[in-house]
């Protein structure tokens, strides 16, 4: 027998749920219809296609395992992904869709299955395998037929209540339309960086809730070793006045090169605000968004990030760029028609620094119409329009066209 005082020093962790690997097993397949149509009405750059254009069928089957008995319980995730070409030709390629051939075509599908081991500790979980974070300074960017993800090493601790701790080691990435691992690329703004890659990305952070969990402060770094590193402070805070919910959304970012600085120097500060108030289906928004130093944001391939001005047609993130939002949202729900949401959105921002000797300019206007069947041989059916006009003055005009149908089974 121990000791009392020893004894009393020695904390008892709790078992992980007897839920069993099998019993605590769930599979989902989704079915993701998408048709994209980008027209470059106004061609600035080296890439003189006019338009982009295709449409694909996606598959994402995803399995979760529960967790084996005991104190230290071990499971395993596994994830499949299919893309199918149902239209597409040589003049109307990079859409994001789908991967393109050495000549140029379109391939007629692309397949990927991944897998994670994982164990978890009282309330800390380590992820070994196919990953996709959702951070600050790597955003889970799923915005095309099939969503990316990367591989390495990450873990997720909650121990202490309103805390979540996360860090992690990434080796390679699988993009949103690749099916093979390749090295991390930067990007500068909306600019690929590809003379250069990085076969490492390491974060560190963690987000606080607190006040009822309606304010939450984070703090994370980011480093795509030896081309940049990155930190970001951050609050959210949600505030019911009377009928209303008030919101506040704030970053800041701070950048630099790292190690042997294989794209060059980067200098990047980037501050974000974004303000809401909510009454009934009512969310009014305006955001304010600002970029500093003699760089754009920089970012992995090709990822969005949360900053509060940007969209997934332009960044407004540009050397020097200043830029404000007006959005509206209307949730359907508050006049009897659940399912049936709407957004529309105007950005304009100026103030770049083009390096061409003019001050560079843009705007953007969102529609976007969602709607999920509620009912019926067809509920949980979604679909999703989209339809975009942006303008600039340094980089081409896009009008842009979304349809996405998407439906999933749970198997299990």
């Amino acid at each position: 027998m121990l000791p009392a005082g020893l004894a009393a020093g020695i904390v008892q962790l709790p078992a992980v749920a007897a839920e069993g690997f099998i019993e605590g097993s769930s599979a989902t397949l989704q079915a993701r219809n998408y048709y994209f149509s980008r027209d470059f009405s106004d061609i600035v750059g080296p890439n003189r296609q006019s338009k982009a254009e295709e449409w694909a069928q996606g598959f994402i089957l995803t399995f979760k395992s529960g967790y084996t008995p005991g104190p230290v319980g071990f499971g395993v995730d596994a994830i499949g992904l299919l893309g199918l070409k149902l239209d597409s030709s040589p003049d109307r390629v990079n859409t994001g869709l789908l991967p393109v051939k050495d000549d140029g075509r379109a391939a007629d599908e692309y397949s990927r299955l991944g897998a994670t081991l994982k164990a978890r500790l009282s309330n800390t979980e380590l992820k070994i395998g196919e990953l996709q974070p959702n951070l600050p300074v790597l955003t889970f960017s799923d915005i095309r037929l099939l969503p990316p993800s990367y591989q390495g090493v990450g873990i997720t601790s909650a121990e202490i209540a309103g805390l979540t701790l996360q860090g992690g080691h990434l080796t390679s990435t699988s993009l949103r339309n690749e099916a093979g691992d390749e090295k991390m690329l930067a990007m500068l703004g909306h600019l690929p960086q590809r003379q250069a890659d990085s076969d490492a990305f390491n974060y560190a952070g963690g987000d606080y809730a607190f006040n009822g969990n309606r304010t939450t402060l984070s703090a994370w770094y980011g480093q795509l070793e030896d081309i940049y590193e990155q930190g970001f402070l951050g609050l959210k805070h949600s505030q019911p006045v009377g009928d209303w919910v008030l919101g506040a959304n704030l970053g800041y970012y701070t950048a630099k090169e790292d190690g042997d600085a294989l794209i060059g120097d980067i200098d990047n500060r980037a501050f974000f605000s974004l303000l809401s108030a909510r009454h009934g289906g009512h969310t009014f928004y305006v955001g304010y968004q600002g970029i500093y130093g003699d760089d754009a944001f920089p970012r992995v391939f090709a990822n969005v990030s949360p900053l509060g001005n940007e969209v997934p047609t332009f960044e407004f993130a540009s050397a020097d760029e200043r830029s404000w939002q007006v959005r509206y949202d209307y949730d359907f729900a508050a006049v009897g028609i659940p399912g049936l949401t709407t957004t529309l959105r105007y950005i304009t921002g100026d103030n770049v620094d083009t390096g061409l000797g003019y001050e560079g300019k843009d705007r953007e206007r969102d529609l976007d119409i969602g709607y999920v069947v509620q009912s019926g041989s067809l509920k949980g059916l979604g679909v999703k329009v989209r339809n975009v006009v942006a303008r600039s003055n340094y980089r081409s005009d896009i009008d842009e066209n979304r349809l996405i149908f998407s439906y999933t089974w749970n198997l299990f």
